[in-house]
């Protein structure tokens, strides 16, 4: 999978809702639930989506807020592949029922 460059990168970011460029090669957002469970339950849900596509995020919980952090080591920074994970994760979120 081949980078994106710089144009590519601000542009598929700047199409996503709550996700920052971080450090120009990883893109973050941060997840908010009313309960801890149903953080846990979307956590489950991201990592079944990951290990399918073999694409895995960082990932770290902090009660109520879960947050996710993306790139693609091999091609060392974003991919195509990490917009579409982010926009899996928002869909995702969006299922969650609080």
């Amino acid at each position: 999978m081949e980078r994106l460059s710089d144009q590519q990168k601000n542009q598929e970011v700047s199409k996503l809702k709550g996700w920052k460029l971080e450090d120009d090669k990883w893109i973050v957002k941060r997840y908010r639930f009313k309960r801890y469970l149903s953080g846990i339950h979307f956590v489950e849900q991201v990592a079944e989506y990951a290990e399918e596509i073999q694409h895995h995020p960082l990932i770290h919980i902090d009660y109520k807020v879960v947050t996710m952090k993306l790139t693609s080591w091999n091609a060392k920074g974003l991919t195509d592949l990490d917009i579409r994970s982010a926009e899996e994760y928002d869909r995702i979120y969006g299922s969650i029922k609080e």
